[in-house]
């Protein structure tokens, strides 16, 4: 049984929006809503019967993930252009990578993908399965990511050069396109259910999820709390580029009925040593979701947002009666390349009881702004 419904009693939609959203180019890549799963037995540990997961890690289409709903708009655009190669730049265990690649495979287009590393003595994880998908796989070394986002564009130049009709995948306005329409796709699900969420959590990066989700919640009438959790940046960048992004989805969409800061929340409290550094609280949470609820998480994204989860429930920070969903942005293949999972996964000792915050004395910021 859901509690007493308070949010949504006042909840309005901004229809123009999403009418806006649908009228732009998209190619069909994520076919229907992925699951909004409760997590019973461990909500039964924790003494909290409302907790969920939005699975999109769950999508058929390459293994899944967050960056699919991007590249529906990404790909929408590129082919209204008349492209017929992409260009797609990260590091080996990019997941926008992979699903770039996936991507470019269903739909039929060349896919030239860099990556910011030296070769691997023997590729795994996302750069295996972008090589099985029959991408044009090139690594440039260890770049930084100015260096990298130059070598994309000379990638793309040249391709113009030789005659071809490249586009450049990652302008993130239009990726953040993806998770507006996420939002309705959500808010419609716990209408269904009758959940009143008070709290969503999602990882926090490059920005477009991010971005993307926070200002479709507002659209949909959403007046909960959106955490986002900061996995690559500290909480004032991370923010940042949320609302750099966020303004340029209000110029093309319209805008939202608020500013990203009147439901959202930069927490940085998890980030430990930085990107992809795993953390105890991480670690913890990898295991307890894999046996507790079946449910796998990588160590750089998805494990640090159900740390916060975690410690935020045992801390009584959120309450039994509000309920909470995370939204799981997949990036399953690292887990086969990744040494520190293997040691983990063969470990059977219990991991000492996680600290919470990996920085003591830092809270969830709100970036500076005019916003309340």
């Amino acid at each position: 049984v859901a509690p007493d419904c308070r949010r949504c009693a006042s909840l309005t939609e901004t229809p123009e929006i999403f009418a806006a959203l649908e009228a732009l180019p998209r190619r069909l890549l994520v076919e229907s809503a992925t699951p909004l799963e409760r997590l019973a037995r461990l909500g039964a540990e924790l003494g909290h019967p409302h907790l969920f997961v939005k699975r999109d890690d769950a999508m058929p289409l390459g293994m899944g993930g967050n960056k699919l709903r991007s590249l529906e708009f990404w790909l929408g655009e590129a082919m209204a252009q008349g492209a017929d190669v992409v260009v797609v730049a990260g590091r080996l265990a990019s997941n926008q990578c992979r699903l770039t690649a996936a991507a470019a495979a269903r739909l039929g287009l060349s896919c030239v993908i860099l990556y910011a590393d030296p070769l691997p003595d023997r590729p795994g994880g996302n750069a295996l399965l972008s090589h099985l998908l029959g991408a044009e796989v090139r690594y440039l070394g260890s770049l930084d990511e100015a260096a990298r986002a130059r070598a994309a564009e000379e990638t793309v130049a040249a391709l113009a050069r030789a005659g071809r009709r490249p586009s450049l995948i990652g302008e993130p306005v239009t990726g953040a396109l993806g998770y507006v329409r996420a939002a309705r796709e959500f808010l419609a699900q716990a209408g269904a259910l009758g959940m009143d969420f008070a709290h969503v959590f999602v990882p926090g990066s490059m920005g477009p999820t991010e971005a993307g989700l926070v200002f479709g919640l507002l659209a949909g009438g959403f007046r909960g709390r959106v955490h986002i959790v900061c996995v690559e940046y500290d909480a004032a960048g991370t923010a940042a580029r949320i609302e750099a992004i966020f303004r340029g989805l209000a110029r093309r969409l319209g805008e939202p009925g608020g500013g990203p800061w009147t439901i959202a929340r930069c927490d940085d409290r998890f980030l430990g040593e930085g990107y992809d550094a795993l953390t105890e609280a991480a670690a913890g949470a990898i295991r307890r979701l894999a046996r507790s609820e079946a449910l796998l998480l990588e160590p750089t994204y998805t494990a640090k947002t159900f740390a916060a989860l975690l410690a935020m429930v045992e801390a009584g920070e959120i309450g039994a009666d509000e309920p909470a969903c995370v939204w799981h942005t997949g990036g399953l293949p690292v887990l086969f390349d990744d040494p520190r999972v293997a040691a983990l996964a063969l470990s059977r000792g219990p991991l000492s009881p996680p600290r919470g915050a990996a920085r003591a004395g830092r809270s969830p910021a709100r970036p500076a702004s005019g916003e309340s």
